[in-house]
């Protein structure tokens, strides 16, 4: 005999199977596929999110999970990629996608949201690479030890000088090893100044503004400098240094001297005249600036001892150009390129001699026999 099964029980089975299949769907959303996202990411979902964003985002994260980890490009050269203050995060993705960056700004920008990045994005520049994943690119910009570093160098920084601003700046390397390397440099660096290994990089290191990334090796950071000044010193410039008979490394240490007379740019045309002036006819150059090079480091004045002593121009140093004839054998210093153009287009002037004015106005008074020189000293 046959026994019809209830209503009541149909609904509860109904009832029990719906209850599995939503509880199953709630596990598989709200637990599951988040903990499977956040696992592949090795990060935290944002405790801010909507309900809505709780269930949708992990779905597609989990779905273009593959976008977000490989690379569009396997073998990349770095992009300089600037945020500016106030810029938004959907802003900044479409730039990325714009930049070839990523694949996909809208997936981007739910990656930073889920995850809570999109709150921590840096102002700044970055060195990023279509060769990183977007996750790694998320990663980047929004880690404030991740922004490229400004660095400067001023015009007529010794290599010393530079050394110590390098151990303020934050990169990898320091001082210390800048120094060994800019005095005794690799073959591949020399040959970007056609010099020799282990002969100084003084008068090469390019003054200027740059950015670098933090975790940039010392080699590419003297590249930088190199490659800069070759970028520089080309074309009329190079040609007018060779019609005037120098080589490269003879008008880089005019520079550098020049560098260090002038305080004012309009006289470092003057001023190299009158050093040409002196070469012509066999006349030592008798510069300051030489002699503060030959002393080295001062403990009141630093490394350019001021004011010299007469003893201090006895000094033995083959630098010392109050006892040697010519030019000194390289550069004093790193001379911008306004120094190194005074000495490729000098002024056409009679002067052998100038002098500091003294109105305090960083001018010089310049004079053709050294008697007017001496007029020319301060009360």
């Amino acid at each position: 005999m046959m026994v019809k099964k209830s209503k009541t029980g149909c609904l509860a089975t109904v009832l029990i199977l719906l209850i599995v299949i939503v509880s199953g769907i709630t596990y598989l959303l709200l637990i599951w596929l988040p903990n499977e996202v956040q696992d592949d990411f090795n990060k935290r979902a944002s405790s801010s999110l909507s309900l809505i964003q709780r269930i949708s985002y992990p779905i597609e994260l989990y779905r273009e999970r593959d976008q977000l980890r490989d690379p569009i490009l396997a073998n990349n050269g770095e992009t300089k990629f600037e945020i500016a203050e106030g810029q938004s995060v959907a802003l900044v993705s479409l730039r990325l996608e714009d930049d070839s960056l990523i694949p996909s700004a809208e997936l981007f920008r739910t990656f930073l949201i889920y995850f809570g990045m999109d709150r921590n994005v840096q102002t700044g520049v970055f060195s990023l690479s279509s060769a990183m994943s977007p996750a790694e690119i998320a990663d980047a910009i929004t880690d404030p030890l991740a922004k490229d570093i400004p660095f400067v160098i001023l015009p007529g920084w010794r290599i010393e000088e530079i050394a110590k601003s390098l151990d303020q700046s934050g990169f990898a390397f320091d001082g210390i090893a800048f120094i060994q390397l800019a005095y005794s440099p690799s073959e591949e660096l020399a040959l970007l100044i056609n010099s020799v290994p282990n002969q100084s990089l003084e008068g090469y290191l390019f003054p200027g503004n740059y950015l670098f990334s933090r975790n940039i090796k010392i080699d590419e950071f003297v590249r930088s400098l190199l490659e800069r000044f070759g970028k520089a010193v080309s074309g009329d410039l190079k040609e007018a240094i060779n019609d005037r008979g120098l080589s490269i490394h003879e008008a880089v240490t005019l520079a550098s001297i020049v560098e260090r007379e002038a305080v004012i740019d309009e006289e470092k045309p003057l001023i190299a005249s009158v050093f040409f002036n002196r070469l012509n006819i066999g006349m030592r150059l008798e510069t300051d600036p030489t002699v503060q090079y030959s002393l080295g480091y001062d403990a009141v004045s630093g490394w350019w001892k001021a004011p010299l002593s007469y003893a201090d121009l006895e000094v033995t140093s083959e630098y010392n150009t109050y006892l040697n004839d010519g030019l000194p054998p390289g550069p004093i210093c790193n001379p911008d390129i306004l120094s190194v153009s005074a000495v490729a287009f000098p002024a056409d002037t009679p002067y052998y001699y100038f002098r500091a004015a003294c109105d305090g106005s960083n001018k010089h008074n310049f004079a053709i026999t050294y008697e007017e020189h001496l007029s020319n000293a301060c009360p």
